[in-house]
């Protein structure tokens, strides 16, 4: 009678198998990336146009076969208009997919903070505020006697861009949530509770975002489309398309305005420029300078990608490491991107559908998506 053998199941040791398969089959995905034909074969050819002066990653010390890299996937996503890589001033790469144009102006989303916070640096170096420290609620004195937190009557300009006033994040709660997409009024300054003490925490808030954009308003005498067109748009040759305003007539600080992907190049290049463009000084280099410094680290919590990460706080700008890089950026929702690396005098621009109103996991994929594009293309780029 011959030997009978058994079987013992151990679903420990299953578990462990079926992960290091897991593990196994993505990195072959992972090296298995597009072929040197298919690089070749990638047309990153800027377009033709009188606004930019154009050249080729070669000629600017870059790979061409890296940029060719993250075209290809670029090509890939779904929900991508358009992408454009400036190197030492030059357009040196440029594409337009699914419904993207190089005339279109699309809704940037809170990439908009971020041009806020130069109105206000340019509103502070004309006089218009007399300092950072200047208190939120000296522009707002028809709601004093409505505050019944003191707390907000402590609040600074300066905490403000930090997003440091103490205001919530508006998707923590449904009902912050549906005041996000049914418009913003002053007001909502008394009405919505402060999460925090004013100077203490990082909590990323759209009304501290619009609201600066209020007290530009107020301390200029204008609207601040006006103040922008005037002393930021028209020094830039930037066409400004919608930008949408709140319930009293006020243009949304947080968000929603509409520009196109070379118009938002520009931005990025005077930046990256300490404040001048084409030989004229437009933000002052100290607020550049200031604007892109760490003032909250791990600001926002959630993963977005291996190679996007430490992500930091300034003035209304982020910042991330990609690789052994460090860029700032301003981001908006979709994956709205303006991604400033300086040590390589490097513009990154991004639009892509703003997916507007829609908010979840799905979003949240195709948002990161975008973002992860360019933070994987940055940390391939070599250092020094």
């Amino acid at each position: 009678m011959g030997k009978k053998f058994k079987f013992y199941f151990n679903w420990r040791q299953y578990s462990l198998l079926i992960i290091a398969i897991a593990y196994l089959v993505r990195s072959v995905i992972a090296t298995c990336g597009p072929s040197i034909k298919d690089l070749l074969a990638v047309d990153y050819t800027p377009l033709p146009g009188d606004d930019w002066e154009v050249s080729e990653p070669a000629e600017q010390g870059l790979d061409p076969m890296l940029v060719a890299k993250m075209y290809y996937y670029a090509a890939q996503l779904e929900t991508i208009y358009s992408l454009l890589v400036i190197k030492d001033g030059y357009l040196i790469a440029e594409k337009y997919f699914n419904e993207g144009a190089v005339n279109q102006k699309d809704r940037i989303q809170s990439v908009t903070k971020s041009y806020t916070s130069a109105l206000v640096g340019i509103a502070l170096e004309q006089g218009y505020l007399a300092s950072l420290d200047q208190k939120m609620m000296d522009f707002f004195p028809e709601l004093a006697n409505q505050i019944t937190d003191p707390r907000k009557g402590q609040i600074t300009i300066q905490q403000m861009l930090q997003m440091r006033a103490g205001y919530p994040w508006e998707e923590s709660t449904s009902q912050l949530f549906e005041m996000l997409y049914h418009g913003f009024k002053p007001a909502l300054l008394v009405e919505v509770p402060l999460v925090n003490d004013p100077g203490t925490h990082c909590e990323y808030s759209n009304l501290t975002s619009h609201l600066l954009g209020i007290i530009v308003a107020r301390a200029t005498d204008t609207d601040l489309k006006s103040f922008a067109e005037h002393y930021l748009f028209s020094p830039l040759n930037i066409q400004v398309g919608e930008w949408i305003q709140d319930w009293e007539g006020y243009y949304n600080g947080h968000a929603d305005l509409n520009l196109s992907a070379r118009d938002m190049a520009k931005f990025g290049l005077l930046y990256l420029n300490d404040g001048e463009f084409r030989g004229e000084q437009v933000v002052s280099a100290e607020w550049v300078h200031d604007s892109l410094q760490t003032y909250s680290e791990n600001a926002w919590p959630y993963r977005v990608g291996r190679n996007f990460k430490d992500i930091d706080y300034g003035y209304q700008w982020w910042s991330v490491k990609a690789g052994n890089h460090h860029y700032n950026l301003a981001w908006g929702h979709g994956g709205q991107q303006i991604a400033l690396l300086e040590g390589l005098d490097m513009v990154v621009v991004v639009t892509a559908d703003p997916l507007v109103g829609q908010h979840g996991d799905r979003p949240w994929k195709l948002e990161k998506k975008n973002l992860n594009l360019v933070a994987d293309f940055i940390a391939s780029l070599p250092t020094g």
